[in-house]
């Protein structure tokens, strides 16, 4: 009989743990809960997890990611204001459709993720 392996952890590359922990905390309203000199942990994404993580590589990133988070808002332009406080950018326009409203955005390490409203 086999188990069902469950996600604990999604982790992201990274240069500078220090900036992540404070655009990614920032953003979703999590805190640290683990730090090492090349990995950190913020709170799980829900009571089950799974935990944001954050592994320091000597690598720079290239290309765009394979994997990305589509982080649910209420409103894709206040969001985005945040983001970009925080150190974000935008990856492109705004874009309208029926049933949602979405923008992608990179993080100061320029990995990608979406807003999304749904409507």
């Amino acid at each position: 009989m086999h188990a069902t392996p469950r996600v604990g952890n999604l982790a992201i590359d990274c240069a500078d743990l220090g900036a992540m922990a404070t655009f990614w905390g920032g953003l979703l309203g999590m805190k640290v809960t683990y730090r090492k000199d090349t990995w950190l942990d913020l709170e799980p994404l829900g009571a089950e997890g799974p935990v944001l993580s954050f592994q320091k590589v000597p690598e720079a990133k290239s290309g765009k990611n394979r994997l990305h988070l589509d982080l649910y808002v209420p409103d894709v332009d206040a969001a985005g204001a945040r983001a970009r406080e925080l150190g974000g950018s935008p990856a492109g326009g705004r874009q309208d459709r029926p049933d949602m409203s979405f923008q992608i955005w990179r993080d100061p390490e320029g990995n990608e993720f979406c807003l999304v409203t749904r409507k």
